[in-house]
C-alpha cells in the first residue's frame, strides 16, 4: 500500500474513532485544530490496535512497535521516515512541538499489553495508564498550546477515568481477548470469577463491582474536571467535551444496572450535548 493510500486511511480511521468516543468536542473545532487531534488519535489508536487487535497478516508486534519508536526518535533528531503513521504525525509534531517521551509512552503501554493480561491491585491499573492514557491529554493540551505541571496532572485524573470507563465498557470484549481490566483484588471482594465475565449477563456481585467501580471513576472525573475552567477558547470547549462524554458512558452504563455483558454501553449523543453544556456553563461561572 502506497504512502498516499495510508495516509488519508489513516486519518479516516482516527477521525471514525474520535468522533465514537467524542461526538461533540470534536465536530465543533476549528480545521486545524481538527487535523492536528485526528493526526494524535491516528497515531494512538494505530498502535494501540497493534499491541491489542488481530492482525492480518500476522505481525510481530513489538518488532513493529520497536520500529514506530525507533521512527519517532528519527524524526526528533531531524532524520527521514518512511512508516506511514510516524509521517502523517510529523506535522503535527513539528507545529505543536508535541513530545517524544509522550508519544513513547504510548507505545510502552503496548508492550506492556504483550506480556499483561490481568492486574492485581486497582493502583497497578492506575500506573498502566499512566502509559496508555495519560500521554493522550498531554499530546492534546499541546494541540492547544496550553500545557503546564498543574494542567498536566489534573490531565492525568480525566485520561485515566477515560480509560477505565472504557475498561467497563469493554469487560465481555477483553475477557474474550483473554485481557481482565477489573483489579484482582475487587473481583476477589465481590466474589466474582473470571468465568462470570464470560457470561451472557452480569451476576448481581459482578453488577456490584462495575457499580463500585464506576463510582471510583466518577470521583477520579470530577476531581480532574477544574481543567475545564484553567483553560481558555477552543481547549476548554474540547476537553469539557472529552468530560461530558465520559460522565454520560457512566449515566449509560447506571441505566444499563451496570452490566456491561447484557448490552453495548454507549450514551446517547443528546446525553453527551446535555453534559457538555452543562461543563462548559458551570466552567464559565
Amino acid at each position: 500500500m502506497s504512502q498516499q493510500t495510508v495516509v488519508p486511511a489513516v486519518h479516516r480511521l482516527a477521525q471514525a474513532r474520535a468522533e465514537e468516543n467524542f461526538p461533540v468536542a470534536l465536530r465543533v473545532l476549528p480545521a486545524r485544530y481538527r487535523r492536528h487531534l485526528l493526526a494524535v488519535y491516528g497515531y494512538a489508536r494505530h498502535v494501540d490496535d497493534l499491541g491489542d487487535e488481530p492482525q492480518a497478516p500476522a505481525v510481530d508486534r513489538v518488532a513493529e512497535l520497536n520500529r514506530i519508536e525507533a521512527e519517532l526518535r528519527a524524526l526528533h533528531t531531524g532524520r527521514a521516515v518512511s512508516h506511514p503513521v510516524v509521517r502523517a504525525l510529523a506535522p503535527t509534531i513539528a507545529e505543536c512541538g508535541l513530545p517524544l517521551d509522550a508519544l513513547v509512552r504510548l507505545i510502552e503501554a503496548n508492550r506492556v499489553d504483550q506480556r499483561v493480561t490481568r492486574y492485581a491491585t486497582f493502583a497497578q491499573l492506575v500506573d498502566y495508564c499512566t502509559l496508555s492514557a495519560n500521554p493522550v491529554g498531554e499530546l492534546v493540551l499541546h494541540v492547544f498550546g496550553q500545557v503546564g505541571p498543574a494542567r498536566r496532572e489534573l490531565s492525568d485524573r480525566i485520561c485515566t477515568a477515560l480509560q477505565l470507563i472504557e475498561h467497563l465498557q469493554d469487560v465481555a470484549e477483553d475477557h474474550r481477548r483473554g485481557r481482565v481490566y477489573l483489579p484482582v483484588e475487587d473481583l476477589d471482594r465481590f466474589g466474582v470469577t473470571e468465568d462470570d465475565l464470560g457470561r451472557p449477563e452480569a451476576t448481581r456481585p459482578l453488577r456490584e463491582l462495575v457499580a463500585f467501580e464506576a463510582e471510583r471513576v466518577r470521583a477520579w472525573l470530577d476531581a480532574g474536571a477544574p481543567l475545564v475552567s484553567g483553560l481558555h477558547g477552543w481547549a476548554r470547549l474540547a476537553v469539557s467535551g472529552y468530560l461530558a462524554g465520559g460522565r454520560a458512558t457512566l449515566d449509560a452504563l447506571a441505566e444499563a444496572g451496570h452490566d456491561p455483558l447484557r448490552v453495548t454501553v454507549r450514551p446517547h449523543k443528546s446525553r453527551v450535548l446535555r453534559r457538555w453544556w452543562g461543563a462548559t456553563v458551570r466552567s464559565a461561572g
